[in-house]
């Protein structure tokens, strides 16, 4: 018995693996020149899934191939897990390539900078763990970590979940307000906090929760006076394009006035925002690992003096 259940089990993922695959090709010659199996083993694994399952999934005929509809909510229900498991050998191939023994997977809202990069690097050489990047929404930074997508997130603070921790804090950033090359405050030295009041700011569009919103994009100045945010951006190119528009203004820290030079913008630090920019190593509370403490340590030990850069 001991050795037939991994053979049932590999039987069944080849039943799984076949119907999904069908249901794409919708042809059965098809799905077996893509699994590399003969049409009659194609036909003899969905027969024996239709027998565990008790009912009629496949329905063909002399045209056509189709699902019925107890095997289309079947394929439905069991195409996720079946991608997840995929997903999950992937990684393991690529953890053996790369002689690491674990992975972190750690979600990025929008900027890389190189300390991070190399710390990754230091990671894996030193212990073993292999970084897998991800690309989070500007808008939402705390949804991947908080639904387990990925194990941390380096994303702007502040954060006030109980359910989140912070692993680690990058050093304040200046911050500067991204206008387009025409408009009125373009080539002043700086502007005031009050001033902002005169601008449309861009805010982050998602699900993030509202306090951090609005440390991203001032309701209002320190008086009270509304700060207009008509539009809301996804990512950080879309931001740039609508500054450089004329239209709209949008806070930014300084390694991305570093980094994206263009003649069509211009960059002007506000008075009363200086070094409240910040970003953090966020993950599950209650979820913390080896691998992660291990970053986060790297982290500490490699912070630097001067700002971040970004790497392109």
């Amino acid at each position: 018995m001991g050795d037939a259940l991994p053979t049932m089990h590999q039987a069944h993922l080849q039943q799984i693996e076949c119907l999904v695959t069908l249901a794409e090709e919708l042809h059965f010659g098809h799905t077996a020149e893509r699994l590399g199996y003969s049409q009659s083993r194609v036909s003899q694994l969905i027969a024996a899934l239709e027998t565990r399952v008790g009912a009629r999934l496949v329905e063909r005929t002399s045209r056509k191939v189709g699902l019925t509809r107890v095997g289309a909510q079947f394929v439905k229900e069991v195409r996720p897990a079946y991608r997840a498991l995929l997903r999950t050998f992937e990684r393991a191939r690529e953890r053996a390539m790369r002689g690491a023994l674990e992975e972190l997977r750690v979600g990025f809202t929008g900027m890389v900078y190189e300390e991070v990069t190399s710390t990754f690097r230091a990671l894996h050489d030193q212990h073993g763990v292999a970084v897998h990047t991800h690309d989070v929404p500007l808008g939402s930074p705390f949804t991947a970590v908080l639904e387990g997508e990925v194990d941390a997130v380096i994303a702007e603070l502040p954060v006030h979940e109980p359910e989140l921790t912070v692993g680690f804090r990058f050093p304040p950033q200046d911050q500067y307000v991204m206008v387009g090359a025409g408009h009125p405050i373009a080539e002043r030295e700086s502007i005031d906090l009050e001033e902002l009041a005169k601008l449309d700011l861009l805010h982050r569009a998602g699900d993030g929760p509202g306090y951090w919103k609005a440390a991203r994009t001032p309701p209002a100045t320190p008086s009270g006076t509304p700060i207009p945010s008509t539009a809301g951006i996804t990512t950080v190119q879309q931001g740039m394009a609508l500054a450089a528009s004329g239209m709209h203004a949008m806070l930014v820290c300084r390694p991305l006035t570093e980094q994206h030079t263009r003649t069509d913008l211009r960059y002007v630090p506000v008075r009363g925002l200086e070094a409240t920019s910040q970003l953090g190593l966020v993950w599950r509370t209650g979820h913390v690992s080896p691998p992660l403490t291990a970053l986060a340590g790297l982290l500490e030990q490699a912070s630097p003096a001067e700002p971040l850069k970004i790497v392109t």
